[in-house]
């Protein structure tokens, strides 16, 4: 069995699963918890032991170690954005021969450093480029791959609309 019929059996598997047991379609997402390690270098650990570390560029008082959450950001978008492609060519048999996912934004440190109230804190924008290509596979259906990938990454959907986000705060 090729990788793309692995996927695409695994994909249909869970559609299957979800259509005979649709209270189980909404869960609770996996934790991340964050600790300072030192200075502005963090460790986020996940419940299996999945670990990822960032610190800030030393410019902003970091030791430059490891790359910054902001980069990691555009980095997981990135990822998302490749992995939803590639699996809508494997649901619908396209065997991609490129695909390559860029993400670049402009940001204002105004706003991360609190010197200007109306200064966001994140990117003013983001751009998202594909290159895709797959033998005998018109641009128009290449369109609509990356197009349904676009709508359902899990990363990348959100931020194009407002998801409620709640804080809790302990002191302790």
């Amino acid at each position: 069995m090729s990788t793309q019929e692995h996927i695409r059996n695994s994909l249909q598997g869970v559609i299957d699963y979800y259509i005979q047991h649709p209270e189980e379609m909404i869960w609770q997402d996996k934790e991340a918890v964050a600790v300072i390690e030192e200075g502005l270098r963090v460790r986020a650990t996940g419940p299996d032991g999945q670990t990822l570390v960032c610190d800030m560029p030393k410019m902003m008082g970091g030791e430059g170690t490891s790359p910054s959450p902001g980069w990691m950001a555009r980095a997981a978008l990135a990822n998302c954005e490749a992995v939803m492609v590639a699996l809508r060519a494997a649901q619908l048999g396209v065997e991609l021969t490129t695909l390559e996912v860029r993400i670049d934004s402009l940001s204002d440190d105004r706003g991360l450093l609190g010197m200007d109230d109306s200064v966001p804190a994140g990117p003013l924008n983001m751009k998202i480029s594909v290159r895709i290509s797959a033998e005998g596979v018109s641009k128009e259906k290449l369109h609509e791959i990356v197009d349904w990938a676009e709508k359902h990454s899990p990363v990348g959907e959100p931020l194009t609309r407002v998801v409620p986000v709640e804080y809790a705060l302990e002191i302790i």
